[in-house]
């Protein structure tokens, strides 16, 4: 599919509000952490590139941001 196939017309644009109320966020020190996934899990990662442990990090940071309300 090409960038003219793709359909955004349920996309709002992105106006003075939206830019008013963004936040410039930084990523923190990282650590270094042992976690045991699924073989199939690592393997689809791994798939995606040398930049697979990255990818995971991004998307362990988004279940968490996601998930912080919930918790509080």
């Amino acid at each position: 599919m090409t960038d003219e196939e793709i359909d955004t017309s349920d996309i709002a644009p992105l106006d003075e509000n939206f830019f008013a109320k963004a936040r410039l966020r930084m990523p923190k020190g990282k650590v270094t952490v042992m976690v045991s996934i699924d073989e199939e899990t690592r393997d689809w990662f791994q798939a995606q590139g040398e930049e697979y442990k990255s990818l995971m990090s991004a998307a362990l940071r988004i279940y968490a941001e996601a998930h912080k309300e919930i918790r509080r």
